[in-house]
């Protein structure tokens, strides 16, 4: 169920507002004068969400770039270079 609040809770209530914020991970709804005006959530809630835009625009890329006909490299061989620079040759 979305948490909805006045505006004027901001002022009032702001530190209520962020602990429901931090122990729920759910946003808050501000309205102004009973209009929907913006949204509060936790900076790590917003971190994530922020992540999650950043690889589904990756993904877009990388799916566009299949699409195109462009060539990839095999993952086997790739996660083997990775392993042997960090632990060197097995």
């Amino acid at each position: 169920m979305p948490s909805i609040r006045p505006i004027s809770d901001l002022r009032n209530s702001a530190n209520e507002i962020s602990d429901f914020c931090h122990q729920t991970q759910e946003p808050v709804f501000i309205t102004r004068n009973g209009t929907g005006d913006m949204v509060v959530i936790s900076m790590e809630e917003y971190e994530r969400q922020q992540g999650l835009i950043d690889l589904y625009g990756k993904l877009a890329v990388a799916e566009q770039e299949i699409a195109s006909g462009a060539g990839g490299e095999d993952f086997l061989q790739v996660a083997d270079a990775l392993r042997e620079s960090i632990h060197g040759k097995v």
